[in-house]
This record gives C-alpha cells, structure tokens and sequence, in this order.
C-alpha cells in the first residue's frame, strides 16, 4: 500500500512539474463492429505545438481540401474540424478560439458553445492529451516498452480497457488505446514527438486577424 501511495505521489509531482515544449504529430485510428457485422474505420492525423500557456492543433487535410472550402461565392460556415485550434490558459481561466489563416479571422468561443467544437474546457486535457489526475490511478503493466523513460500504465473496469504508454521525462502518452475486450470497438492514439522545435509560432502571428465570435456564423 505504501508502495502504490508513493507511486501516486511521484507522478503526482512529475506531472505538476514545468512539461516539456513539444512539436507532436499524431495519429488517431478508430474501429467499430456493428451488431450487422460492419466494420467501420477511421483514421486521420493532427500536428501540434505544446508551449507554456499554448496549445496549438491543426488537422492534417489532403491538399484539395483548402480549395474546396474556399471556393468563390460558397455559403460561409464554420467548420472547426479544418481549422486551426488555439487553447490558451490564462490564470485559472482557459479559453479557445479557432483560426481561419484564408480569411484571417480569429473566432472565439464562449463555455456554453464548447460542446459544439468538441471542446471539454480542460486545460490539462488539451495540454497533456488525457485526465493526468485518471492517468495517476492507472496501475503499472508488466508490458515491456521500447521507448527509454516510457512506461505502460492501464486500467480495466469489467469488459472495458484503457492503456497509456506515457513518457515520464516528456510528460506525453507516446500512445492511448480504449476498447472493449470483445473487439466490438478500439480507439488508439499514436504521438510522435517531431525533432527540434517551432520558432516562429502561430499564434504570435495574428497582428490584424478580425476577431469574431462563435454567434457571427449562426443562422
């Protein structure tokens, strides 16, 4: 008992600790096997930039994408999904805005909106890509890891699953896996933590963006 109390409390500190500034880039897969016997699969990538105060996350689109939702005398809309995602921690306070680098807009987003852009509120979800203080109840696997500094860390409640490989040194899951033991459906997140690190930053690049709300794109 003492042993898993100490445990809890050094990740306790690690994680409370300064992270690291990380340029990420990440993978999400996903599969569902309906009771019809479909299989429906999806996967699609994110590159991101983690910096004090900074959580920066833009979607990987096929080139053509761009071009499509901008084309000339298209009805304009919103579509969060393709644009680039700004979280900032502020004090005690987070907030998000989205970032349209065609139109130069910034659109901001208030709390009551944030389930509408897939948005939890939580500062330490979107800097750390999971719940720290659940990743601290999360029991160490006997699974090997390959990564120096990196352990697996997991949690089962009845049929379902959750495994972490998180790297301690880094303060990221390297990967995220969720499902059910019967297959019916799995999650996995893949974080590749890129060489070298972005200096000319995004979000320092805004002088003369509008600044818009969530409500101007509202029919």
């Amino acid at each position: 008992m003492k042993k898993l109390l100490l445990l809890a409390a050094t990740l306790s500190v690690a994680i409370c600790a300064s992270a690291t500034d990380l340029d990420l880039k990440i993978a999400y897969y996903s599969k569902v096997v309906t009771p019809e016997g479909v299989t429906r699969e999806a996967r699609y990538e994110e590159k991101m930039l983690r910096r004090a105060g900074h959580v920066w996350t833009m979607r990987v689109l096929p080139a053509h994408a761009a071009h499509d939702d901008h084309q000339s005398g298209a009805h304009k809309h919103f579509n969060h999904v393709v644009l680039a995602r700004h979280v900032m921690q502020e004090g005690a306070k987070t907030r998000i805005a989205f970032i349209d680098a065609h139109d130069k807009d910034v659109v901001s987003i208030p709390p009551a909106e944030y389930g509408n852009v897939s948005f939890d509120g939580s500062w330490d979800h979107a800097y750390y890509l999971l719940d720290s203080k659940r990743l601290q109840t999360m029991k160490l696997s006997s699974r090997a890891s390959t990564v120096a500094g990196a352990r697996w860390r997991e949690r089962e409640d009845k049929s379902l699953f959750e495994r972490v490989l998180w790297d301690e040194q880094r303060q990221i899951p390297l990967v995220i896996e969720s499902g059910d033991k019967a297959g019916t459906f799995v999650n996995r997140v893949e974080i590749a933590v890129q060489p070298g690190l972005t200096r000319d930053l995004p979000w320092q690049k805004l002088k003369g963006y509008s600044q818009k709300e969530y409500s101007d794109f509202l029919d």
